[in-house]
């Protein structure tokens, strides 16, 4: 077999063999099925016919069928044959029978042994399709008994990724924010800033740096806002002033995007909010009989955010004093 047709036929087992929902077209997808199209027209339509069945019965977990496919494929194309293709075959069955802990062992074991693999970008492929699933909520067997949701597992599998391709790839920026997000839905708010963070440090523009941004902002304000109502006025303000400053810096980038998700208003509502604890805090000061840290709070509420609801009542017990 030509050097040629090794080629193809290692490019053909990355692409058919890889889960096309977890891999979104910007990683190459589209070009290289472009290219195995304009092969198979030179006569390679049988091996092509093999692998897409193989993919098929890997994917619907029909672990016998897969088994003597791939045995066919070896027998068939012998010069891929190796140690690197035996490890991502062992993954593969592992996929197959949903035994995804031991499947991302193996590919772990054969990007690490053979980072120079032509089966490399097939084996993230698949971590990032299981990521995925362990982000969404898929759960895992702890112990042989206990099952639980795989976010934790979710995360160490995307981070993982992103170590060894950087966050700078597009795969690499994908199970970043894939990350981000999972912490974020499910409220994990602190956990979710830093990973937007992150991101921000490599992506200062752009799509992603846009996300970032705004990503970094929504979170410090759901810090804040997590809390109960009535209880919010005595916790930490930094939250609020950070989600202000990163709200006004969008702002002013994206002026579009920001008119489009309401930016102004929540400005107004971090305003506010911020209006109130201070108000609070003179309230306090008044209780305890302190009217001179009080006075100096209420002037606080009124020169700093004098449209707010706060410096209505701030103002009166001003007049009081």
């Amino acid at each position: 077999m030509s050097e040629y047709r090794i080629r193809f036929v290692v490019l053909a087992i990355a692409v058919v063999l890889s889960v096309s929902l977890a891999v979104p077209a910007e990683t190459g997808r589209l070009e290289k099925g472009q290219d195995l199209k304009a092969v198979s027209a030179d006569g390679e339509d049988k091996f092509l016919v093999a692998v897409a069945e193989t993919k098929k019965l890997v994917n619907a977990g029909q672990t016998k069928a897969a088994e003597q496919a791939f045995e066919a494929l070896k027998n068939d194309f012998p010069e891929i044959a190796g140690p690197d293709l035996g490890l991502f075959i062992k993954a593969e069955i592992y996929y197959c029978k949903g035994h995804f802990t031991k499947a991302v062992r193996n590919y772990n074991k054969l990007l690490t042994e053979y980072p120079k693999s032509r089966f490399s970008e097939a084996a993230l492929d698949r971590q990032f399709a299981i990521g995925t699933a362990y982000l969404g909520g898929k759960k895992k067997t702890l112990l042989g008994i206990f099952k639980i949701r795989g976010y934790a597992e979710g995360v160490r599998i995307m981070e993982k990724i992103t170590d060894r391709v950087g966050i700078d790839t597009q795969l690499g920026i994908k199970a970043s924010v894939a990350v981000a997000e999972s912490y974020e839905k499910r409220e994990k708010y602190n956990e979710a800033y830093l990973k937007w963070w992150e991101i921000s440090l490599e992506w200062e523009t752009g799509l992603v740096g846009r996300d970032a941004l705004l990503g970094m902002a929504r979170c410090k304000y759901a810090v804040y806002n997590k809390h109960p109502e009535h209880k919010r006025p005595f916790y930490d303000a930094s939250c609020l002033i950070n989600a202000k400053s990163y709200y006004g810096r969008f702002k002013l980038l994206y002026p579009k995007d920001a008119k489009e998700i309401g930016v102004d208003k929540i400005l107004d509502e971090i305003d506010e909010q911020l209006a109130y604890k201070q108000l609070t805090i003179a309230r306090y000061y008044q209780a305890t009989g302190n009217m001179q840290s009080a006075n100096l709070y209420y002037d606080m509420v009124v020169s700093d955010w004098p449209e707010s609801k706060a410096a209505k009542e701030a103002k009166e017990m001003l007049v009081k004093k």
